[in-house]
């Protein structure tokens, strides 16, 4: 089936939020994930919620939650593999559970990269940084990416650069990939 199903990532241990579950901390009154539903939904054909914790209080939110199948909570890498393994469409869009400002046009400017270049995943960039986990990803490189995490890699750098990778300028849009990873950045959000 064509299309993209987008995977909110929050499987991760929330560090350097003190241990909190990211997705679940309040920002203007709701959830980051909240905030992150909300732009990410009408760019999608379906929503995914990778979490590997607090699962119930996500489902909540009614979409499919779905843990890692890696263990050992192995980042960012690990949730993507288990959004391609889970998902219906033939596309994977990955965004953090702490970005609530995310580009209202992400799917459609990686989409149109994607198929231009023929490439296997299309990532955002501002200025010289890549963003790793904001990234549209075929759902046919799964075995590769298996196969990687099987023999031990978890670097998600490292995997993209084995793979035929576009970059997609998003210069217009640098505030739009702000993390809030600690409750400093929240605080000052």
């Amino acid at each position: 089936m064509e299309g993209i199903s987008g995977v909110v990532l929050a499987g991760g241990l929330g560090r350097r939020m003190g241990g909190l579950d990211k997705g679940l901390v309040e920002f203007r009154g709701r959830p980051l994930i909240a905030h992150v539903l909300e732009r990410l939904a009408p760019q999608v054909d379906e929503i995914l919620i990778n979490a590997n914790r607090n699962a119930d209080t996500y489902a909540r939110f009614g979409h499919r939650v779905i843990a890692d199948a890696v263990g050992g909570y192995a980042g960012p890498l690990a949730g993507l593999h288990a959004g391609l393994r889970s998902a219906t469409r033939s596309c994977v869009l990955t965004v953090p559970c702490d970005s609530p400002f995310l580009p209202l046009d992400l799917a459609a400017r990686l989409a149109r990269a994607l198929a231009a270049r023929r490439a296997d995943l299309a990532v955002a960039k501002t200025g010289n940084r890549p963003h790793p986990v904001f990234a549209l990803v075929r759902r046919a490189v799964l075995p590769h990416l298996e196969a990687f995490l099987e023999a031990g890699g978890r670097k998600i750098d490292a995997w993209y650069a084995t793979l035929a990778a576009v970059e997609v300028a998003f210069d217009d849009e640098v505030e739009a990939f702000r993390n809030l990873n600690t409750p400093e950045e929240l605080a000052q959000a």
